[in-house]
């Protein structure tokens, strides 16, 4: 286990916190502004936007401007509240936060745990500051089994307008209470205009069980995969190809904006970086049609108490490696080549791999491997590291294989296999 992933999780409270954290991890990567002409290329870069990172790393030997990328996908949000912009409400003596539910998540996980805030605040003139305030700030308290006894038979049911609002103090809540609370937290000179700020559990990320086999962490879907493509991208060394990791936000609620796989920001970049290198668009589609993507989002582990929802052939297990994502109705992107490119790496990298398919009266979720794949025309395989209790406010997966992950892009980034 390493515990840099750890203390990767820990700093990454929301979506742009995960960017930063990535950021601090490319020691040597140049920053590009996308409003600047890219007349010098550096041969390790990276360029941001908002929530959104994507970096490079260019071969020793110039391979010619038509040279394919070899790509790493992943995404920075996950499913989570979301403070609304007029957050003072409460009732009955408590004072209460109004959110907003941010993705497919767990409702009920968020019950009963301790609530941290973190995100970006916004100034009147545009000015953007990252703030967490890592330490209990707010609870979604749970009502009693006294006054709901049918709840452990009948099933809990939370109604996501009602039931999640959580409280974070006693009184009477002032219009704009907030609004000077978090200015005082982010260390700015009045209070904020705007707001992107995520409610999170401040208990931090841990390996667990008798044999430490296990790793327990809000995030992990995906910033598992994020961290495993920065640490791969920094110790690949590509051949004939360039090197690239793209770290899109809102994939959880379906890609579709300016810093999501759906949107404009990869095609622009890639093209700019083929542009950069003195290429024109022939040269462009030709490096596309060469080209071939890893989408790193993770997979379902088989779960014991639940083993009938799973496919009986194809049931990943923690600690036994990545596993590649199939499904005929392109729900995930991978095909038959993309399969079998994923593999290769993984035999060369000396790290096990398995097969995830859905059971065909339980369909799957999606990622951003077809998204991209849509959008570029470029080869993709849709793979992930098995995980229990997808978009629970804090997720498990086994210790082992993040790791494992990591050397297997490592060793498709820099083109071994």
């Amino acid at each position: 286990m390493d515990d840099d992933l750890i203390r990767f999780l820990d700093a990454s409270p929301s979506p742009w916190h995960a960017v930063a954290s990535t950021i601090e991890r490319l020691d040597g990567f140049e920053r590009l502004d996308e409003s600047a002409a890219w007349d010098d290329l550096p041969a390790a870069g990276y360029v941001q936007r908002g929530a959104a990172l994507i970096a490079w790393r260019l071969p020793a030997d110039d391979p010619g401007a038509h040279a394919p990328f070899r790509l790493v996908g992943a995404h920075t949000d996950s499913p989570c509240l979301r403070v609304k912009p007029r957050p003072d409400v409460g009732t009955a003596g408590w004072k209460q936060l109004a959110v907003e539910v941010y993705g497919g998540i767990l409702n009920n996980s968020w019950l009963d745990r301790d609530l941290g805030i973190a995100g970006r605040v916004v100034a009147a003139d545009g000015t953007s500051t990252l703030v967490n305030v890592a330490e209990p700030v707010a609870r979604v308290p749970q009502l009693a089994v006294h006054l709901d006894r049918d709840v452990n038979s009948g099933g809990l049911v939370l109604d996501t307008q009602q039931h999640l609002s959580p409280v974070w103090g006693v009184g009477t809540q002032s219009p704009g209470e907030f609004a000077e609370w978090i200015r005082g937290a982010a260390n700015v000179d009045a209070p904020p205009a705007w707001w992107e700020l995520c409610l999170y559990d401040v208990q931090g990320a841990s390996v667990l069980g008798a044999d430490r086999s296990l790793l327990a962490s809000g995030r992990l879907d995906n910033q598992l995969s994020c961290w495993a493509a920065a640490k791969a991208l920094v110790d690949a060394r590509p051949t004939d190809h360039v090197a690239v990791i793209v770290l899109t936000d809102h994939e959880e609620v379906g890609s579709s904006s300016a810093t999501g796989a759906a949107g404009p920001f990869l095609e622009s970049v890639l093209t700019r970086l083929v542009a950069a290198r003195g290429g024109a668009g022939d040269d462009l589609h030709r490096s596309f049609a060469a080209s071939a993507c890893i989408s790193a989002d993770n997979a379902h582990a088989v779960h014991p108490n639940y083993t009938e929802r799973h496919e009986p052939g194809h049931r990943p297990l923690v600690n036994e490696g990545p596993a590649i994502k199939v499904n005929s109705n392109q729900r995930y992107a991978t095909s038959a080549e993309t399969a079998a490119v994923f593999q290769r790496s993984c035999e060369r990298a000396d790290v096990p791999w398995q097969v995830f398919v859905s059971r065909n009266n339980m369909p799957c979720g999606s990622t951003i491997g077809p998204v991209t794949a849509t959008r570029l025309g470029i080869s993709t395989v849709d793979v992930g590291v098995p995980q229990l209790s997808m978009h629970s406010a804090r997720e498990l997966c086994g210790a082992d294989d993040p790791d494992y992950l990591a050397r297997a892009m490592r060793v498709f980034l820099a083109g071994t296999d």
